[in-house]
């Protein structure tokens, strides 16, 4: 029997019923949970009728619990879904379960054994915000947002066809029954959109009629004597279309943006003048780290949440993952209380302080190639100088007098070429020159103000950082900056790579001036859209960020919260008065 993970959140003392320890509810019937699902929840919201015809449809749910609903509505999409269609599911869990305590109450069921197993391979860690999870073999993606719930409805950008609405009894949990909560939950219903609850609760039926669901009183499950449906008033909408798309840039940017609009059926046309990883991608090696912000203000969080998602999908790239886990040193008299700060948030689950630095037990070192590769599935070799708008849509028009188009939507990841196509892009060019070595590597990837990674044959390390510098040649002396770098944070390495030949690269990153990634509509541009000014964290925040975009661009929800949203947001305040 596997040992409860979350004591203090679950009571196993009923093995065939377990119950919430916070709200004294069971989080399914001891009868049969499963059937108890499907008839009340996946029954009550008419699926899989209601998305017949759908290329896209979404289900929201109060109460994620155990998993159970989620893994019993994967089990029914598959089995109904049609052709090439795609499943978007955003639940809320205030108080998320540990995986081993969802393992021991979804193992009863052989029957949904394919999709639990799905959902407990990617279960999240109890982090709060918004955790997105893969769900490929099911054709579905999971938002999952670890907040109470009329938080997450406000951070929220997206509209359900189907609403589970499953949170503990009313009369024990009144917080998730209550008249605004019903109204945020029609706030996020498309037209024709179902609800269904276990519950007949006078005050439950009363807040969905007041915001403006129609509701009926049918027969319960077994002890539950009815159960409610609710239907939101208009016509289901039609599916809108999927653009075509081009991406310009095929780097990290343009790679995930490439992955990210493909799994929501679009087929986008990538551009890239030198091949695939020509900029500031095409390194060695790549460590993949968050930026450490000592608060839970918007930067922490973003880069929180990037980096699990940088995590799941990179590492699921055959080939890609070089090391795990990584040290981060002390650089500065500062960094001790601002480490302690950082480790003690609640944001992250994997950090451990140590005597002067910081473990990171989930950070990659990634060989950029299979990545950039895999993601972009081929690209045009074409340097895209100019932009234009006509009737049919945008043409992007080359240095060598081609033209190529139209395309409805455009995807900007041009990197510190970014200003070629939009003027007035508020990003500044920093050069960086990165050295490697071949025979020796760090015993653990490390930063320090500077980094030393392995390689697939040897260790890179640096790297300069020269704002304004236009130039890509390598230089001798910033081979000697970058090892007096190293030797500041890793000296022993440092010596042993003294006389050993040195080769480099010198590319141009961009970055902002709030330092804060720009995701999403460029202004006065209609179509236009960017990913960029991603600094030296690209391949921790554009796989996230490029899901955003993609979402933006194809009319779907975004994956992050509203206020991460507009801390990325190219238009924000912070970078209005530089573009």
């Amino acid at each position: 029997m596997t040992t409860p993970d979350n004591a203090e959140i679950i009571d196993w003392r009923d093995a065939h019923a377990p119950r919430s320890a916070l709200y004294g509810d069971v989080y399914f019937c001891s009868d049969d949970g499963l059937a108890e699902s499907q008839a009340v929840f996946l029954d009550g919201c008419g699926l899989p009728d209601a998305w017949a015809g759908r290329r896209r449809f979404t289900v929201g749910e109060l109460g994620f619990g155990t998993g159970l609903n989620i893994a019993a509505l994967l089990m029914r999409w598959r089995a109904h879904r049609p052709p090439d269609a795609y499943l978007h599911i955003f639940s809320v869990e205030a108080h998320p379960i540990g995986a081993a305590d969802a393992e021991r109450a979804l193992v009863r069921w052989p029957e949904i054994a394919q999709a639990a197993q799905a959902l407990l391979a990617a279960w999240p860690p109890a982090t709060p915000g918004f955790h997105r999870l893969d769900l490929p073999d099911f054709g579905a993606v999971l938002d999952l947002a670890v907040m109470d719930a009329a938080a997450a409805l406000a951070a929220w950008d997206g509209r359900a066809d189907s609403w589970l609405l499953d949170g503990f009894s009313p009369a024990l949990n009144p917080a998730m029954w209550t008249p605004e909560l019903m109204q945020a939950v029609a706030n996020h219903s498309a037209p024709g959109a179902r609800a269904a609850t276990f519950t007949v609760a006078g005050s439950v039926r009363r807040g969905l009629a007041d915001a403006g669901f129609a509701v009926d009183r049918l027969p319960g499950f077994g002890r539950k004597r009815q159960r409610l449906e609710a239907v939101f008033p208009g016509p289901a909408p039609a599916d809108p279309p999927i653009p075509s798309v081009a991406v310009i840039g095929a780097g990290i940017a343009g790679a995930a943006l490439a992955r990210a609009l493909r799994a929501m059926g679009a087929e986008p046309a990538v551009f890239e003048a030198d091949g695939i990883g020509a900029g500031a991608s095409g390194n060695p090696a790549a460590l993949v780290t968050p930026a450490f912000d000592a608060g839970e203000g918007a930067r922490a969080r973003l880069y929180a949440q990037t980096h699990r998602r940088a995590v799941a999908l990179l590492q699921s790239v055959d080939g890609a993952v070089i090391a795990r886990g990584a040290v981060q040193m002390e650089a500065t008299e500062r960094d001790a209380a601002r480490f302690d700060k950082v480790a003690a948030s609640p944001l992250f689950d994997s950090l451990t302080r140590i005597e002067g630095g910081m473990a990171i037990a989930d950070a990659l070192v990634v060989e950029p190639a299979p990545v950039l590769a895999a993601w972009t599935c081929g690209v045009s070799a074409a340097r895209v100088e100019r932009l234009e708008r006509g009737a049919d849509g945008w043409r992007l028009h080359a240095a060598g007098g081609e033209s190529f188009g139209p395309f409805e939507a455009v995807a900007l990841a041009a990197g510190a070429d970014l200003a070629r196509l939009w003027r007035q892009a508020p990003v500044r060019s920093v050069r960086g020159q990165a050295s490697w070595a071949d025979g020796l590597a760090p015993d653990t990837p490390t930063a320090f103000g500077g980094y030393a990674v392995p390689t697939r044959t040897g260790m890179l390390f640096g790297a300069t950082h020269d704002r304004g510098d236009e130039g890509e040649d390598l230089r001798e002396a910033d081979h000697r900056r970058n090892l007096d770098l190293l030797a500041q944070g890793l000296p022993g390495l440092a010596a042993a790579a003294e006389g050993l030949p040195l080769r480099g690269r010198a590319r141009r990153r961009a970055a902002t001036p709030d330092r804060m990634p720009m995701a999403g509509a460029v202004p006065g541009m209609e179509g236009i859209h960017v990913l960029g000014g991603l600094g030296s964290r690209g391949f921790c925040t554009a796989p996230l960020l490029a899901e955003h975009v993609a979402a933006r661009i194809v009319g779907a929800a975004s994956p992050l919260p509203l206020d991460l949203t507009a801390a990325v947001d190219p238009m924000r305040p912070a970078l209005r008065d530089k573009r």
